[in-house]
């Protein structure tokens, strides 16, 4: 039996609103093991992680490690008691080498003053050839895939003595392919004794890659168990409560008018780099257009120049039939397009007005929500309420700020708004990152039923791979700005081709695109 790694006892957390987002929590990790931390949005999980880390304070329990008792009230602390933590969202800096990121804080001398790259290099060199990763520590950031980012974050934590990693849905941006390597990494570290706690929302993920799982919900253990004795679905009935069903039902699509169109669509930045290149496709009403890539391969280019938020240089871009180049954000709105922006809290929402306002910010100029020029407020709270309750946004009261939110909870408020303003088209970018399983369903089986019920046309942008073949019904790949591939039958492809197409591994020639898409 493995001897004990961590122990956090008793932990509770009560925030000065007054609510309590960790009840006693007990939660131990053997050594040498990678144990998945499960649990909905708004569990508890990043909380308590946030307290290892020295991120947050904790009112009342105590953390050992390796059976003594450590006091951690900052990340320098942490570190100090050899706890590491990879966030969701890189802390990189794209213009300096890896090598320079790897030493950050830490920066090796050649004299006094001098900082020695070289010396750099060595100490990212060796530590990425013990645990087999291959990478150049000279190579910028902004050069590097998404999967070496990964792979540069977890070498920065090892370089520093972490023995205990705490990942953040590590595999949300990788492809099949990176995945797979960021596993075998994983695999490698364990053997060598290492600890790894591992969130995800990847059922499938934590069976292959995890010994054991702990479960959070609202705030509370639910329980502990080796994987090897549990399942996906009996995972799931833990972390939401009660059984779900995982898989998506979708009738063929029966379609309508076109409701989307680009052509020939080019789109350059100010600083002259071309983002975009000839891009061409149309979506209709009654169906999910999938676009699968890796991160900053055109993909949000294509949602924001659709949303508004972005002006093209050449070609065209068709909303129901009409141009939009010169039409403002509003007026896309008014001809009923809907937008789930990758950024929630940038584009998604406004963090400083209330949850209740935000529900209704795309709907306030218009009846019944506005009469004349006076707002309705009982019709807001009305509104709020039901929205609240249908889509289970987890808060204290409406009238909270959105800031207040947790990431999950925040997203599912930005699904409300947007699923219920009769869209005829949405873009939905991301609209399951970082969310729970039970919502996460929920987003999906709504996309589908828009798509089949409402006749709306869902241009459906994301990283998870599984997401794309269940919910889309046809599937563009994009690479360097371009069309990789056009799949228009999801049932020709795996996630795997899928991978070898985003990571340019393979591609179709300009003329299959323009056969498959035509």
């Amino acid at each position: 039996m493995s001897e004990e790694m961590l122990s956090m006892r008793n932990i509770v957390k009560v925030y000065p609103n007054g609510f309590m987002a960790n009840k006693g929590i007990n939660f131990t990790v053997k050594k040498g093991e990678i144990h998945a931390l499960l649990g909905e949005n708004g569990a508890g999980k990043t909380t308590l992680m946030n307290i290892l880390f020295g991120l947050e304070t904790h009112e009342e329990g105590e953390i050992y490690i390796e059976g003594k008792r450590a006091e951690i009230h900052n990340p320098l602390e942490a570190i100090q008691n050899g706890i590491g933590m990879v966030h969701q969202h890189f802390k990189l800096i794209p213009s300096l080498t890896i090598a320079e990121n790897v030493v950050l804080g830490m920066e090796p001398e050649s004299r006094p003053g001098v900082f020695d790259l070289k010396e750099a290099a060595k100490i990212t060199r060796e530590t990425a050839e013990k645990y087999n990763m291959n990478i150049d520590p000279y190579a910028t950031i902004e050069s590097v895939s998404v999967g070496v980012k990964q792979q540069v974050e977890i070498i920065k934590i090892l370089v520093r003595g972490a023995r205990i990693l705490v990942l953040d849905e590590p595999t949300a941006v990788l492809t099949p392919q990176e995945t797979q390597q960021l596993f075998k990494e994983l695999k490698h570290l364990r053997d060598e004794g290492n600890t790894i706690i591992f969130i995800s929302h990847k059922l499938n993920e934590v069976e292959e890659i995890c010994d054991t799982f702990t479960v959070l919900r609202r705030g509370e253990l639910v329980g502990s168990k080796p994987v090897a004795e549990s399942s996906a679905s009996e995972m799931s009935a833990m972390m939401i409560g009660k059984n779900i069903d995982l898989e998506i039902h979708k009738e063929e699509p029966e379609l309508s008018d076109e409701r989307i169109r680009f052509e020939g669509v080019d789109y350059v930045t100010i600083f002259g780099k071309k983002k975009l290149e000839d891009i061409s496709f149309n979506v209709y009403g009654g169906e999910v257009m999938g676009i699968a890539a890796i991160e900053g391969n055109g993909q949000n280019e294509v949602a924001e120049i659709l949303s508004g938020l972005l002006k093209y240089q050449n070609g065209r871009v068709l909303l129901s039939g009409e141009d939009i180049k010169e039409k403002s954000i509003r007026s896309l709105r008014e001809a009923g397009m809907a937008y789930i922006s990758n950024d929630r809290y940038k584009f998604g929402c406004a963090g400083l007005a209330p949850i209740r306002d935000n529900l209704v910010a795309d709907r306030y100029f218009k009846t019944p929500v506005a009469k004349g020029f006076m707002i309705q407020n009982r019709v807001i709270n009305e509104i709020a309420d039901g929205l609240i309750e249908e889509y289970d946004i987890r808060c204290k009261d409406k009238l909270e700020n959105a800031s207040s939110l947790s990431g999950g909870n925040a997203q599912k408020l930005i699904v409300a708004r947007e699923f219920t303003n009769h869209p005829r088209a949405i873009i939905a970018n991301q609209p399951t990152r970082g969310i729970d399983i039970g919502s996460s369903q929920m987003i999906r089986e709504r996309l589908v039923s828009l798509s089949r019920e409402q006749k709306v046309a869902v241009l459906l942008i994301s990283a998870d791979l599984t997401e794309l073949l269940e919910v889309s019904d046809k599937i563009i790949v994009l690479h360097n700005g371009k069309i990789a591939a056009y799949i228009p039958d999801i049932n020709q492809i795996d996630e795997f081709v899928l991978g070898e197409y985003m990571l340019g591994a393979k591609h179709q020639t300009p003329e299959e695109v323009r056969c498959a898409i035509h």
